[in-house]
């Protein structure tokens, strides 16, 4: 029979077999309990329906409307899952044939897959409140206190690079711009894969912050705690930080790499000259009340001469002001700020300095 069990213990086995989320495309579009797979039961026009009749005529109406396209796909959806358990990778959810399922609020939805999966003789585990339990359980990750290290410096210091290696050098690292698929500036969406809905987001970053919490050892058998991270506006795009997060990073220590300007140039022409002129411009736009008319207008025109290297001077001092303004905004900063001066974007120069 299907058992069903909370939130902590479904995100455990989670890391060992399949989630299957039966809620229909549109819902799992929005948002989902990342990596799981999408195993509808009703299309979305066939909620719609179901939703109306329970509205407008009676939940036997509603339920009758489910059961029949129920019927429908309970002949499909037992060959879906077959091809997902082929496809994972894990030996243990092959052999022993275990998923975990949920809907929205742990009924009828999962119950239903649940039992038909059951009869194919698959060992399932169900989600107690559904997907609506994740919710609340990924929120209340965000009240949690963590110890946090936080990577600054101006745009062009090359953070991203340096927390890929911390991380490689087996340092924990939550990359905040890659879960939201965005490097920040008015610039950060270039090359980058659509942004997830804020909800998406949020997600991603709670299961990020409760594996990155858990008890591990370094070599000496000293409990690792902290969690490096980049310094971040509230907001990366089109998603945002939340607020009780965000304001446990700004009063963090923070390690701000002190990079010369002309090498943070290079960085930046180097990472973003290389995309059309015409994606530069409009990216430029999307700033040009806070830039000003005449830098708008020569930055532009630097773009058009090919000459990246004054376009993106005329942005850099412009995005050093901003940042300088919110490292004044910060509490108590003198005693958090941390300044770590390197002569160039060497990785491994910086690394050495950070583990001072």
């Amino acid at each position: 029979m299907p058992v069903k069990i909370d939130i902590e213990n479904f995100l455990q086995l989670a890391g060992h077999f399949p989630v299957l989320d039966v809620r229909s495309p549109a819902e799992y579009a929005h948002a989902h309990i990342p990596g799981a797979f999408s195993v509808p039961i009703f299309t979305d026009e066939q909620r719609k329906i179901i939703g109306t009749a329970y509205k407008k005529q009676s939940r036997q109406v509603a339920v009758n409307h489910g059961l029949n396209y129920f019927s429908e796909r309970m002949k499909i959806i037992p060959g879906e899952v077959e091809a997902l358990l082929q496809k994972e990778d894990s030996k243990e959810a092959s052999t022993s044939k275990t998923f975990l399922v949920h809907c929205w609020r742990g009924g009828m939805r999962s119950d239903a897959v649940a039992w038909l999966l059951n009869l194919y003789g698959y060992k399932i585990y169900l989600l107690k409140g559904g997907y609506k339990a994740f919710r609340r359980w990924a929120l209340s990750q965000f009240e949690k206190e963590y110890s946090l290290k936080v990577l600054g410096g101006f745009t062009g210091s090359g953070k991203t690079e340096i927390l890929k290696e911390l991380c490689r050098k087996g340092e924990k690292v939550i990359d905040i711009e890659a879960l939201a698929n965005h490097k920040g500036s008015a610039f950060g969406g270039l090359g980058e894969k659509p942004q997830p809905s804020s909800e998406m987001f949020e997600n991603l970053l709670s299961l990020e912050l409760w594996k990155s919490s858990k008890k591990e050892y370094n070599s000496n058998g000293e409990t690792k705690k902290e969690i490096w991270v980049e310094d971040e506006s509230a907001h990366i795009g089109t998603v945002g930080i939340p607020k009780a997060f965000w304001e446990q990073m700004r009063k963090s220590l923070l390690y701000f790499l002190e990079i010369p300007f002309e090498e943070r140039i290079k960085n930046i022409v180097n990472t973003y000259g290389i995309y059309e002129k015409q994606q530069l411009v409009n990216c430029v736009l999307k700033i040009q009340k806070r830039l000003g008319g005449m830098n708008t207008k020569n930055v532009i025109q630097f773009i058009a001469e090919d000459n990246m290297h004054a376009a993106f001077s005329v942005l850099l001092k412009y995005y050093d002001k901003m940042y300088g303004e919110s490292l004044k905004k910060r509490e108590d900063m003198e005693s958090l700020l941390n300044k770590i001066p390197c002569g160039n974007t060497e990785i491994e120069n910086a690394l050495l300095l950070l583990a001072e």
